[in-house]
């Protein structure tokens, strides 16, 4: 057993780019550990993920405003505060904000990840 006090401390939130759409920041919440990875990641309106998945899956805890989440089968829907989303290992998806509020979520993601292409404009507003 390990106890990590102030996962934050010390460690600014950081711009994500790469592989987001819109303004996105993220906070290191429990940095890898054990093929672990928490973050605190705080969305924009419209806001996104690009598509991507997660060998162990991911667990996505909305922490504060409304978003959504879709699988390339088009599984998924409307998320808001207080909902918890299991993404099973493997399946390629994307989450963000909702169009007219931001969104912040714990995102534990389980064993690697794959990052995959841009969710498209026609995409997010299709869902």
């Amino acid at each position: 057993m390990r106890i990590i006090r102030g996962g934050r401390a010390g460690q600014p939130a950081t711009r994500r780019t790469e592989t987001f759409t819109g303004t996105v920041w993220g906070d290191s919440v429990l940095p890898t550990t054990d093929g672990v990875l928490i973050n605190s990641v705080s969305f924009s309106p419209r806001a996104r993920t690009y598509w991507h998945s997660h060998d162990g899956g991911q667990v996505l805890i909305v922490t504060s405003g409304a978003g959504k989440v879709f699988d390339r089968e088009g599984n998924g829907g409307d998320i808001s505060t207080g909902d918890v989303v299991f993404i099973e290992p493997g399946v390629e998806h994307w989450h963000g904000a909702a169009a007219d509020s931001p969104m912040v979520h714990l995102a534990i993601s389980l064993q690697g990840h794959d990052w995959l292409e841009e969710v498209s404009d026609e995409d997010y507003e299709a869902k």
